[in-house]
C-alpha cells in the first residue's frame, strides 16, 4: 500500500499560486537580445550613400543588424563541423545563416539640380535571419 501512494504522489501536480497569471508556453515570448537581427536607423545624407547621386538631402536610411544564432537548422550545424573538421574547405562558405532584409523601402529625395530622384530599394523595412 505504502509504494502504491508513493506512485500516485509522483503523478500529483505540484500546488499552483492563484495570484500568478496563468501562460502556456505556446504563449510565452522569447526575450529578444540586442544582439538579436533586427532594424536600425540612420539619419545620412544621400551623398554620403555612395551611389552617386548629388544631394545634402537627409534621409532615414534603415538596416539590418545582428545575429542569427537561434535560427541555425541542422544543415547550418552539420556544414560547421565538416569546416571545422576539414572536410570541406571554408574559403566562401557561410555556415550560419545572415540578419538580411525581407523588405525594402523606396526613397525619395531632391538633388542639387532641383530634381526629384526616387531610389528603389534602398532602406530595409524587414529583418529576418535568412539562409
Amino acid at each position: 500500500m505504502q509504494e502504491e501512494e508513493i506512485q500516485q504522489s509522483r503523478w500529483r501536480r505540484s500546488h499552483r499560486d492563484p495570484n500568478l497569471p496563468r501562460t502556456s508556453r505556446r504563449n510565452r515570448k522569447k526575450t529578444k537580445s540586442s544582439r538579436d537581427c533586427h532594424l536600425e536607423r540612420k539619419q545620412m545624407r544621400v551623398r554620403d550613400l555612395g551611389l552617386g547621386y548629388d544631394s545634402d538631402e537627409i534621409v532615414l536610411f534603415k538596416y539590418c543588424v545582428g545575429i542569427c544564432h537561434d535560427s541555425r537548422k541542422n544543415y547550418d550545424l552539420a556544414l560547421k563541423a565538416l569546416m571545422d573538421n576539414g572536410s570541406i574547405s571554408g574559403k566562401k562558405v557561410s555556415s550560419h545563416p545572415c540578419c538580411r532584409p525581407t523588405r525594402y523601402e523606396t526613397v525619395s529625395f531632391m538633388d542639387t539640380q532641383t530634381t526629384w530622384q526616387t531610389i528603389k530599394w534602398l532602406s530595409a523595412a524587414n529583418c529576418s535571419c535568412v539562409g
